[in-house]
């Protein structure tokens, strides 16, 4: 079995009959919106979907960003991207920062009382404006020829993380602008030789965020767990499509063994003719 991988959890599974908070991360949200089905299967079940390997690239670029940032942060001075792109703000300076920022040991968190959920999420950045008013800002790092947008489905996610941190620095009585700021970092592979250095497009993309769909998620997210019932997979569930048709197969190669099929194409090709 891959290091990588337990396909048996025995932590952070939900109880129906405990009493104690359970906690559910930004990212266990986002898994709940994206496939019902794979999320019970992890946070009850305990087999939660294979990992995907770690973008050290990304981890790198996001620790350089962090590391900048807290320059000016210490300084009260804005960043001169923040400057080029008209941004009336400075890096918001807060004791509890690196806390926000470490999502596996505590991050950003509220106690949802309605289902009795624990919420976190580890931020990158905020930003505060002259009012006082915060705004949620996070990384990104990607390399592609064409220009970095939001306009992606796939990126549906990154809007939704934006919202759910937004959502949990309110409930923790910030306030909050429902603009937060995307700074995507793009490699820039266009050149003509590597000469030990990659060069990086950064553009700061604004965002509009609407949190008022995480109540309804969360009531919905905690029910599913009560139940002793297996949702139904997302829509557009890759995962949940790949072990279906896996399943499928093996089904109809224990009702007919593979020999057998080998044998029956074989008997349909036409035969050598020899010499």
């Amino acid at each position: 079995m891959s290091k990588y991988y337990n396909p048996v959890k025995t932590r952070g599974i939900f109880d129906p009959s405990s009493d104690e908070p359970f906690i559910v991360s930004r990212s266990g949200i986002d898994l709940f919106v994206d496939c019902p089905r794979c999320f019970y299967l992890d946070k009850r079940l305990g087999t939660g979907r294979p990992p995907g390997f770690p973008f050290s690239l990304n981890t790198a670029v996001d620790t350089l960003l962090k590391k900048e940032f807290d320059v000016h942060r210490a300084r009260g001075s804005a960043h001169p991207l923040m400057k080029a792109y008209g941004i009336d703000a400075v890096p918001y300076a807060d004791e509890r920062l690196d806390e926000w920022r470490d999502s596996l040991k505590r991050g950003i968190r509220y106690f949802h009382e309605p289902t009795n959920l624990l919420v976190r999420g580890g931020i990158d950045d905020v930003w505060v404006a002259p009012s006082g008013e915060l705004h949620i800002v996070d990384y990104k790092a990607t390399s592609k020829s064409q220009e970095v947008s939001l306009d992606a489905e796939w990126q549906d996610g990154y809007k939704r993380q934006m919202e759910i941190y937004q959502w949990l620095f309110r409930r923790n009585g910030f306030r909050v602008s429902s603009t937060g700021y995307f700074v995507y970092c793009n490699g820039n592979a266009d050149k003509e030789a590597f000469d030990a250095r990659l060069e990086f497009d950064i553009k700061v993309i604004p965002y509009t965020g609407n949190d008022t769909w995480v109540e309804s998620v969360l009531l919905k997210l905690r029910s599913a767990l009560a139940a002793d019932i297996i949702p139904p997979k997302g829509k557009d569930c890759d995962h949940c499509a790949y072990f279906e048709a896996r399943a499928a197969r093996e089904e109809g190669a224990k009702a007919r063994p593979v020999s057998k099929m080998k044998n029956a194409k074989a008997d349909k090709e036409p035969q050598g003719l020899g010499v």
